[in-house]
């Protein structure tokens, strides 16, 4: 009898150690485990060898200076290494917890910013954005005359919240262009990559064919407003302006600057405590140089968006553009995503706000972004037509910076992919390294 009892026992110890051996493989992870038995994970040695000789050939071949990057799969960090020189004239290593300028990778983190005030309640999705800004414009330009005068219908549709975080607002598209030119306005790309040049560097990170001296952001918009739309809300797709609208609608709603409004709802609460718009003048070290290849040879190029973060005033915050960090802090922003909504203990947004955001395509089925290009509420939508390689799943979303920064994050697959290069001219080596970094799994 004694005997059945102690069997029965470990019966009951063996059934209750496998429900929670399993019930802590389903669970979210909270952290990243850093250093993963890659061989338990199917991961061999050859498969990283590979990865590290593509990015070493990178920068054996001058195709950039150095280069970031970060994988992990369930919240185990299966690669994270840094190549190359930060600084090349100077011979500074890379390591990886360099800074890199994001640009676009700071729509994202408005987004979720915005959608944050979705879930207190303070505004919705589909409001339309005048009953918050009532100064939005409500007409699109039909046509514009040699003498600089316009003409102008109202819109079919008013814009909604939805339209600013798919692009799709219709603010400073189309004719408006033209209607800036014939006011000596200047558009076009930024100083860096072809666009005009300036004569001192700005306080923070400035969009292009704006007003670099402005000092707050509500400065810009309230520009932005005396010109009409280019097209009806969700008829199209426009890339950029709309994140600074929606950034600035965040200042409006939550009544707080939007640099202090991500800072307490998104980045403290994650730990991403070294990603910010703005440093101290002595982080400038921390920085990456950015540069250009060119037949084969890094051409050192501006450096005035680093030199921008340290500036003297502070008050300038774009939500288009200006975060800059290192890659492990936004890779924990990418985790959240991949867990619904939580990460660092701490939740950020409800698992059905993420799904909202990253599976419902807000575009027309034809759009300036091409054949089958989705964007979903901050996020590019990945389907069969529009994939960077043919691994990533039809469940992933993605985005990246204009000057080579880049991440995926595929819940069908469970990983997080972020590659990190600060370039103004450079091959398109980031599906190269995509490649490599799915093919590990294989």
């Amino acid at each position: 009898m004694k005997y059945i009892f102690k069997i029965s026992i470990l019966l009951v110890i063996c059934i209750s150690n496998s429900i929670c051996s399993s019930a802590q493989k389903t669970s979210l992870p909270e952290y990243f485990n850093p250093s993963p038995d890659l061989s338990e994970m199917g991961i061999n040695e050859e498969r990283v060898k590979k990865v590290d000789s593509l990015l070493m050939a990178f920068v054996a071949q001058k195709k950039l200076n150095c280069v970031s990057v970060f994988i992990a799969k369930g919240g185990d960090v299966v690669y994270k290494k840094a190549f190359g020189m930060k600084d090349v004239e100077n011979q500074v290593p890379a390591t990886i917890d360099d800074y890199y300028v994001l640009f676009s990778q700071t729509k994202a983190i408005t987004t979720v910013a915005f959608m944050s005030l979705v879930e207190k309640g303070l505004v919705k999705v589909n409001e339309p954005v005048s009953k918050y800004f009532p100064e939005i414009p409500n007409e699109v330009v039909t046509k514009v005359h040699e003498d600089g005068s316009y003409e102008t219908r109202p819109v079919k549709s008013p814009m909604t919240f939805a339209h600013l975080m798919s692009h799709s607002s219709g603010l400073n598209a189309g004719l408006v262009g033209q209607i800036r030119r014939n006011e000596g306005k200047r558009g076009g790309t930024p100083p860096g990559f072809g666009g005009r040049s300036i004569d001192r560097v700005p306080n923070g990170q400035h969009s292009f064919g704006g007003n670099y001296q402005s000092k707050y952001l509500e400065d810009e918009m309230l520009a932005l407003v005396e010109y009409p739309l280019g097209f009806d809300p969700g008829t199209e797709w426009n890339y950029h302006v709309s994140s600074n609208m929606l950034g600035y609608m965040v200042e409006r709603i939550s009544g707080k600057p939007l640099r202090e409004y991500v800072k307490e709802t998104i980045l403290e609460p994650l730990g991403m405590d070294e990603t910010d718009w703005y440093y101290p003048s002595s982080s400038i070290s921390r920085f990456v140089k950015p540069y250009s290849a060119t037949d084969g040879k890094l051409e050192p190029g501006l450096t005035m968006y680093a030199e921008g973060a340290v500036s003297k005033q502070q008050t300038y915050c774009e939500g288009a553009i200006g975060l800059n960090g290192p890659i492990e802090d936004y890779a924990k922003f990418c985790q959240m995503l991949l867990n619904k909504g939580e990460f660092n203990g701490k939740r950020i947004l409800k698992p059905e706000t993420i799904e909202l955001m990253t599976t419902k395509n807000q575009l027309p089925s034809d759009n300036s972004g091409g054949k089958g290009f989705q964007f979903g509420l901050g996020f590019e939508l990945h389907n069969d037509m529009k994939k960077p390689v043919p691994a990533v799943s039809n469940a992933a979303f993605a985005w990246g910076g204009m000057l080579g920064t880049a991440y995926i994050v595929d819940p069908e697959k469970d990983l997080i992919v972020l590659f990190y290069m600060n370039m103004f001219k450079a091959d398109p080596l980031y599906p190269l390294f995509l490649e490599k970094a799915y093919a590990l799994f294989d």
